[in-house]
């Protein structure tokens, strides 16, 4: 089964940057979309970003214009820019089997999770 492992978290300022990276091991990065979501205690879990095996990006509405989703090889990126206190949350990168076409944000349709990073933006 695919294996992902999120990393490179942290704290930062209202209106700084941050870039999240999953390592996918255990199948191919073709026939998969790959996407991001995060969650707060308490909170549902919401769509970030997400990308086919052919490219299509997938924005969540608090995101788009802020944030940019990529993969290559077995790496998908999110590139976080104009960071708000808002965007507080455990990310996670999760995948599902799909040949192309964009990725939903339903978390419930990922069978297969990272472990989460913590993103912390203060005001």
């Amino acid at each position: 089964a695919p294996q992902l492992a999120e990393s490179g978290g942290g704290s930062v300022q209202a209106g700084g940057s941050l870039t999240l990276s999953c390592t996918a091991t255990g199948f191919s990065n073709s026939g998969y979309c790959m996407a991001w979501f995060r969650q707060v205690a308490g909170k549902e879990r919401e769509g970030v970003a997400g990308i086919g095996s052919d490219g299509t990006p997938t924005y969540g509405n608090s995101v788009r214009g802020r944030f940019t989703v990529s993969r290559a090889f077995n790496t998908l990126s999110l590139q976080m820019n104009l960071l708000r206190p808002e965007d507080t949350a455990v990310y996670y990168c999760a995948t599902r089997a799909q040949s192309g076409g964009s990725c939903t944000l339903l978390p419930w349709v990922y069978g297969f999770w990272g472990q989460g990073t913590q993103v912390t933006v203060s005001s």
